[in-house]
């Protein structure tokens, strides 16, 4: 069994599917392995039927690309399949990343059917990181975007991420638990995530602790000796009412108080926790604890939150687990990647995929994204996916329409136009260095405050519109027409 090093960069190169493989092995067959290819990942639709999702995982798609690399092991492995030729091996065995690579920053808000990673290359390499680009922003994004709508349900209470040990898998639990604080959570619970991210571990004491000692006084009472500046008592071991939070107020009273200190918190893992804590909130005031907070866990997510908080619960900080690290309402982000365009002859050839499902035809081209902004109020109006080298100029009157329903238009003064792809790799070069993810955090909440309340619901959003320039739409018009 291979041991894994936590610390040590892994190569990821062979996580792929394996007929990216045979598809390679057939380009170079085929003398296409230098044929430019553009491919687009984008997404059809928002998870739990959102206003919008939020991009992550681009600083982790970063650290694969510029780490592509195959080892003799690899070489032999391809050889045992006797199916790929002596050529394609030597091939893999120099193998060198030469693509360009778009993405748009992590923390910003995303909707469906716009490019979100752009990859151009030589074909075989943008072929086969397919795989990996797809799973590692499918997966962030979903958790990010997640996260957010729990944290928004908050009402400005905390919220903590507290699902390692339902995440699936090592990986799952680690990223997710980045994932979650770009998209708000405070912090985790998961130790290795503040070592390797420095995102805050946080965490009380587990139902264990209490069962450990005689009582739970001499329990609440051994922590508070070792953390009277951190001391919050999980309470509902044994009854909330009649031993935890009588037994909390007088730990405080004998250990914390005369140390200096103040209580740091109560928390509630069970029951009826909006009853229960408005009875908690009464008791810790009378006790002279205004100032003591009390958190909540227990299977929440979004809407038990708000139900929480409509039913009056006196909570200041939300502990959520397995609903968050797992997106459990909806845990798949359905990104995919299609092929749009091919060089000939140093032209761009626009490639479009047509299906009788309307949803999946693509929009061809190589392309750039803006996000269009009210001048006055700073608000997203829309996005506008363009051509490349396509230009957007602000001082005139600029007409957006639906590129579905054609006749539903409108024209925009008094706007701004953000260009929101940046440039990742030049020719295999990594020129993009991800911000620390402080930074990520804090420019997602400020991207989600120019969104609209409207688009910001959670039960029927209003759609933001994504819409094509008139070029762009010309070329899909005119590829749809000529399959017809």
């Amino acid at each position: 069994m291979t041991n894994i090093d936590w610390k040590e960069k892994k190569n990821l190169t062979m996580l792929a599917d394996f007929y990216e493989f045979t598809m390679a092995n057939g380009y170079f067959e085929n003398g296409m392995k230098d044929r430019i290819a553009y491919f687009d990942m984008f997404f059809r639709a928002i998870p739990d039927d959102g206003g919008f999702a939020i991009m992550a995982g681009v600083e982790q798609l970063i650290e694969y690309l510029k780490n592509l690399k195959f080892s003799e092991e690899d070489i032999e492995y391809f050889r045992s399949k006797d199916m790929f030729s002596e050529e394609f091996l030597d091939y893999l065995r120099n193998f060198e990343f030469q693509c360009d690579v778009w993405a748009i920053p992590e923390g910003t808000p995303i909707f469906p059917r716009e490019p979100i990673v752009i990859v151009r290359g030589p074909i075989i390499q943008a072929q086969i990181v397919e795989t990996m680009v797809l799973l590692t922003i499918n997966h962030q994004s979903l958790i990010a975007t997640k996260a957010n709508r729990i944290v928004r349900a908050a009402d400005g209470r905390t919220v903590m991420e507290f699902g390692s040990r339902r995440a699936q898998g090592y990986e799952g639990a680690i990223l997710g638990a980045r994932a979650a604080y770009i998209g708000g959570a405070i912090g985790t619970a998961c130790t290795i995530v503040d070592r390797d991210f420095s995102i805050p571990a946080l965490g009380t004491m587990a139902h264990s602790w209490v069962q450990m000692f005689p009582t739970e006084l001499e329990a609440f009472k051994a922590y508070a000796k070792i953390y009277p500046d951190n001391c919050v008592l999980l309470v509902d071991t044994y009854n909330v009412l009649k031993s935890g939070i009588p037994n909390a107020i007088k730990t405080f009273d004998e250990e914390i108080v005369p140390r200096g200190f103040r209580p740091k918190g109560i928390r509630l893992d069970s029951g009826d926790i909006a009853y229960l804590s408005k009875e908690a909130r009464k008791m810790l005031d009378e006790a002279g604890y205004e100032d003591c907070p009390i958190v909540a866990s227990s299977s929440l997510d979004e809407y038990v939150i708000r139900d929480l908080l409509n039913q009056g619960a006196k909570i200041d900080s939300f502990g959520v687990g397995e609903r968050l690290i797992t997106a459990k309402s909806e845990p798949v982000f359905g990104g995919v990647y299609k092929l749009t365009a091919v060089e000939r002859n140093g032209e761009i050839v626009p490639k479009i995929k047509v299906s009788e499902n309307v949803g999946k035809i693509t929009t061809p081209g190589f392309k750039q994204l803006y996000r269009l902004f009210n001048k006055k109020s700073g608000k997203a109006i829309a996005d506008v996916v363009t051509l490349h080298d396509e230009k957007i100029d602000e001082t005139k009157p600029y007409e957006i329409f639906h590129p579905l329903f054609t006749w539903k238009r409108k024209t925009l003064t008094n706007f701004y136009a953000k260009k929101l792809l940046v440039q990742l790799f030049d020719k295999g070069e990594q020129i993009y260095k991800s911000p620390p993810i402080n930074e990520i955090r804090n420019y997602c909440k400020k991207q989600i405050d120019t969104l609209w309340d409207e688009v910001l619901r959670f039960e029927n959003p209003h759609e933001y519109f994504v819409d094509l320039s008139k070029p762009l739409w010309d070329i899909k018009d005119k590829l749809l027409k000529e399959y017809k």
